[in-house]
C-alpha cells in the first residue's frame, strides 16, 4: 500500500468511526474496521454505516458474526449467536465422539452445530429450525446442509429415532413479559420466535425435555442453555422428561447449561 492510499485508508476508517459513534456505537473503531472490510462500494459503505447507525445488529449488517473460532453467515432477522454459548459448544465436544450422531435443534444461524462439527470430526450432524430464514441461512453454515425446517422434532427424519448422541437445543428462554426489556438490537431486529420462550420463559424447553428421551441413544446427552434463575425449574424439567440432570457453569461469559443425560 502506497503512502497515499494508507492516508485515505486512515480517513476513511476515522469518518466512519466517528460516525459510529455519534450513534452511539461503544465499539465504534472494532466495528468501523469490520464494515469497511463488508463493504465493496462507497454507497454500499454508507448504506451499511446508516444500517448500523440506525440500530440494527453489526452482524446483520456485515451479514457474519464470529462464533467458536467460526465465521458464521447471519441474515437479517435470523437470531445472532452470541458468545457465551461458546460454553454450550465446549460441554457437547466433551461429550460428543467422532462417528455419532449429533443434531443442533432450534439452530437459528446453524452456529452450534458448525461450532461443534469444527470441535469433533466425523459427526453425521443435523440442524432444524421452525423459522424458513434460519433454516436458509443454516444450510449455508452446517457442513452437509443437513438442515429441516419444522417445530422441533417434527422436522426430524424418524431414521435419527434413538440414534442421537448430542442434543443441542438452544431453545428460545426470555419469558414473553420481559421481550420488551430486551436490547433494541434483539428486541427489534431478531425474529420473536427465537427469543420468546412463553410466561416462564421454560415453555420451549419443556416441550424438548417431554420428548428428547425417545430421540437420544442411551446414554445420549441434551444440552440446553437457561439463565441461572431458571436454573431449578430447567432441572425439573429435564428429570421430568426421564433424563439425568446436572448444571454447568461458565463464570467468564455468565453463561448457565443444563446437560441431561439418557440412562
Amino acid at each position: 500500500m502506497d503512502g497515499a492510499t494508507d492516508k485515505d485508508a486512515r480517513r476513511d476508517h476515522a469518518e466512519v468511526t466517528a460516525r459510529l459513534r455519534k450513534a452511539g456505537c461503544v465499539f465504534a473503531e472494532d466495528e468501523a474496521d469490520l464494515i469497511l472490510s463488508a463493504a465493496s462500494t462507497p454507497g454500499e459503505l454508507d448504506a451499511m454505516i446508516t444500517r448500523r447507525a440506525d440500530g440494527e445488529p453489526l452482524e446483520h449488517v456485515v451479514g457474519f458474526a464470529e462464533f467458536h473460532g467460526l465465521r458464521i453467515s447471519v441474515d437479517r432477522g435470523v437470531f445472532v449467536p452470541r458468545r457465551r454459548t461458546e460454553a454450550l459448544i465446549r460441554e457437547a465436544a466433551a461429550l460428543a465422539r467422532p462417528g455419532a450422531v449429533a443434531v443442533d435443534l432450534c439452530c437459528g444461524s446453524g452456529a452450534l452445530g458448525a461450532a461443534l462439527a469444527a470441535s469433533v470430526h466425523g459427526l453425521e450432524l443435523h440442524a432444524a429450525d421452525v423459522d424458513p430464514a434460519a433454516v436458509a441461512c443454516a444450510r449455508r453454515n452446517v457442513p452437509g446442509g443437513r438442515v429441516h425446517e419444522g417445530d422441533l422434532f417434527d422436522a426430524l427424519p424418524g431414521s435419527l429415532r434413538g440414534r442421537i448422541g448430542v442434543l443441542l437445543a438452544n431453545v428460545p428462554y426470555v419469558p414473553s413479559g420481559e421481550i420488551g426489556l430486551l436490547p433494541a438490537e434483539a428486541r427489534d431486529h431478531e425474529a420473536h420466535v427465537a427469543l420468546d420462550g412463553g410466561g416462564d420463559g421454560l415453555e420451549v424447553m419443556r416441550r424438548v425435555t417431554a420428548d428428547a428421551a425417545a430421540w437420544l441413544s442411551p446414554g445420549g446427552h441434551l444440552l440446553c442453555e437457561t439463565s441461572e434463575r431458571q436454573a431449578e425449574a430447567a432441572l425439573a424439567a429435564f428429570a421430568g422428561g426421564g433424563l439425568e440432570p446436572r448444571i454447568a457453569t461458565d463464570e467468564d461469559w455468565n453463561a448457565t447449561i443444563v446437560i441431561g443425560r439418557r440412562p
